[in-house]
């Protein structure tokens, strides 16, 4: 099969002396509601050999469950405005300093905790410690996407909560169409881990290595799944090409 690659992205990845081949599958724009198993089948049951493994991006899979909260539907305290103008900005996709984000924040890990995870962070940021709030608030708080428009106006309207029960998901994916999977929240900071099916035999840490450099891309490249399939010693690479 022919792979290929978002740019400024490699297609073969090393990792603990094994190269893997990733494939940038680029879909449609994926709505809410869609059925994730029909998703798949579509695009990656064609060219999926056993011994591959599919990397989901959690967003898509939140969609398809419609884990999604409406922009019109949140209502705004004066607390969230408040502590969301001291909060850092993230180019890398949404931060507390969205005064929604905030207020999901404060409606999902309380009042006292998010006032007391915002101090914290505000003082270990003076010892260049960062990262403080996400791990005070949860993993609920930190995964929450959305209510910006960078690449896709219609997010702007809308955040992205993290997928319910992603192992299970994984696993109705595994026995349905024979696919291994992994569901992965992803970006260019880094790579966290949410479900996989039962039966993948790597470590949590090979596989976020086989995309930490993120080759699904984080803006309008379409390409919420990646096919990491492993090779041979010494194999020649060829017809490899930017994603289209």
């Amino acid at each position: 099969m022919e792979f290929y690659t978002n740019p400024n992205k490699k297609v073969d990845i090393r990792v603990e002396d094994k190269t893997y081949m990733r494939h940038a599958i680029k879909t449609h724009f994926i709505d809410i509601g869609e059925d994730y198993i029909e998703l798949i089948k579509r695009y990656v049951s064609p060219i999926y050999i056993e011994g591959d493994i599919l990397f989901l991006g959690e967003k898509i899979i939140s969609l398809c469950q419609n884990r999604v909260i409406h922009a019109k539907d949140v209502i705004i305290s004066p607390w969230a405005w408040f502590l969301s103008r001291f909060a850092s900005s993230n180019e890398h996709g949404i931060g507390v300093d969205n005064p929604y984000k905030m207020q999901l924040a404060i409606q999902f890990a309380g009042l006292p905790k998010v006032i007391l995870a915002a101090l914290l962070a505000g003082l270990c940021k003076l010892i260049g410690i960062r990262g403080v709030f996400y791990k005070i608030v949860g993993k609920g708080v930190s995964g929450i996407d959305g209510f910006y428009g960078k690449a896709f106006d219609r997010y702007k309207e809308m955040g992205i909560l993290l997928p319910e029960n992603p192992d299970r998901v994984c696993n109705d994916i595994r026995a349905k169409l024979g696919i291994h999977c992994v569901i992965v929240d992803a970006n260019d900071l880094g790579v966290e881990l949410l479900g996989k099916s039962n039966g993948i035999t790597y470590s949590e840490n090979e596989l976020k290595a086989i995309i930490r450099d993120n080759p699904a891309g984080q803006s309008a490249q379409q390409t919420p799944m990646i096919l990491a399939r492993p090779q041979v010693e010494d194999l020649a690479f060829e017809n490899v090409s930017p994603a289209v």
